[in-house]
């Protein structure tokens, strides 16, 4: 089986901000996307999983973008399994405008859930083997956030149009819900070039979530997602964006 998965995605509007430029959630959306047909030519597979209890979830995504494509655009994605970790099961992405030239690149980390009890399996206790290949130039892996004390609060709850098919807020909405953060203006000045999210615990529907976040000097915004249960706080998600100044279209 090829190791190496190719995809080109047009960008519609469905894909793109009010700007024309490709929104970052719609990266983790091709990212998700471009895993599970090649998990399906792998035959490890949702539905193939799902016979054994089992399911992928990603725990964290990194992303270096070179620029963001805009509407009309025609990428080209290559994605393939990296090595298998202790914990995880890492994949590569990239992508390349019609000219060659690199659009941006990622790598995620994916986990096998019990779909009965939500517990993590380990790789070695599964039963599932991908095989791994490392062509050179990949991403390092991401690591953990650490927490941090920040300054504003915005509280959103989760919605019906949030879940996936397990039922829980799906990962491409945690990086909407953080564009919402911050108004236009900010958008059309900036240009988004990297970005690290942490996925840490579920959220269900009718969940609130406080959206802690902070933007010191306007350069890496901080945000965290905390959910209160039984008078305790519980981390969603974790994510770190570095933006630099853009031109003004």
């Amino acid at each position: 089986m090829e190791p190496i998965f190719q995809k080109d995605f047009e960008l519609t509007d469905i894909y793109v901000d009010r700007y024309g430029r490709l929104k970052p959630s719609a990266i983790l959306l091709f990212a998700q996307e471009v895993a599970g047909m090649h998990c399906t030519e792998l035959a490890v597979d949702s539905d193939t999983l799902e016979k054994q209890r089992l399911f992928w979830a990603v725990s964290r995504h990194r992303v270096q973008i070179t620029r963001l494509p805009r509407i009309g655009e025609t990428i080209h994605v290559e994605t393939w399994p990296m090595p298998t970790t202790r914990v995880a099961y890492p994949r590569s992405m990239v992508a390349y405008d019609e000219n060659g030239n690199e659009c941006f690149r990622s790598v995620s980390l994916w986990v096998l859930m019990d779909l009965d009890t939500r517990n993590m399996i380990l790789p070695g206790k599964s039963g599932i083997i991908v095989s791994g290949t490392v062509r050179g130039g990949e991403l390092a892996l991401p690591g953990s956030l650490i927490p941090k004390s920040l300054g504003s609060v915005r509280q959103r709850a989760v919605s019906f149009t949030d879940l996936d098919r397990n039922g829980h807020m799906n990962n491409t909405r945690y990086l909407d819900w953080i564009d919402d953060l911050l108004p236009s203006a900010f958008h059309l000045g900036h240009d988004l070039k990297e970005m690290t999210v942490c996925y840490l615990s579920e959220a269900r529907e009718g969940q609130t979530l406080d959206l802690r976040w902070d933007l010191p000097e306007e350069k890496q915004l901080q945000v965290e997602a905390v959910r209160e249960e039984m008078d305790h706080p519980h981390r969603v998600f974790s994510a770190r964006l570095t933006y630099e100044n853009g031109h003004v279209m």
